[in-house]
Formats: C-alpha cells, structure tokens, sequence
C-alpha cells in the first residue's frame, strides 16, 4: 500500500498566495486573485491540502487548483513549485542520487503544469505507490 502523508500541510493558502505574489512580482505581472477560481480553489485548497494522501495524489490536487485559476497569472508555476519543493524534501529524505531527484522534481511540475505524457504519468504514479 503506497505511503500516505500530509504532504502538503505546511503549504497554507497564505503560503500559496505568497508564492504567487512573489512570481508575479519577479515578472513584473498583476498579483491578483480571480473571481471565477480564487474561491473554489481556496475552499479544494483548504478542505484537502493537510490531510494525508499519496505523492500522486497530491501532485493531483496541485494540478486541480492549477486549472481552477485562482490567480490571474502564474497558477502553473505557483503550485508546480510547491510539488517540487515536496518532492525535493522527500529526496533528501530517501537520499536518492542528484538525477533521480531531478526525474522526480520534473515529474511532479509536469503533472501539475498538465504537459506530462502518458509514460511520465504512469512513472511517477509507480515511483508514488513504491513509497511505503
């Protein structure tokens, strides 16, 4: 049975905000939430983002909350770079070599980013399930 962890509870919503406003600010664009998907995605966010789940499933509310736009700029990097900054915690941890760390760090942002293939999917969805 594959490992299952609060894997993304250190990253409240405020911690979410900040980080897009931090992007924003580096590339000189509106920080500002959305009025279609900055609720719905605050509520998903809030209601799932601390309790326990597989590393798939994680990189899989990112990717929700990516396509809900919550923000009007940058909502594929703010929660990419949340999944790979887990993703680089749980390398140190497993003391995996500098490489397979990259593999799975660019996994994880391209599931959420939505430009993974069949194959990428499927190789982290394995690596996530062999966690225990």
């Amino acid at each position: 049975m594959p490992a299952k962890r609060p894997w993304l509870a250190k990253y409240s919503w405020a911690f979410v905000t900040g980080q897009n406003a931090v992007l924003c600010m580096q590339k000189n664009a509106l920080h500002k939430p959305t009025s279609d998907g900055h609720d719905r995605t605050r509520a998903l966010w809030e209601s799932r983002h601390a309790g326990e789940m597989t590393l798939a499933e994680a990189a899989d509310l990112c990717r929700q909350c990516h396509r809900l736009a919550p923000f009007c700029f940058y909502n594929g990097n703010t929660f990419a770079a949340i999944i790979r900054d887990v993703a680089a915690v749980l390398s140190q941890e497993l003391s995996q070599a500098p490489e397979q760390a990259f593999i799975i760090r660019s996994l994880a942002g391209h599931i959420v980013a939505g430009v993974a293939t069949e194959e990428e999917v499927k190789a982290f969805h394995e690596f996530s399930d062999s966690l225990v």
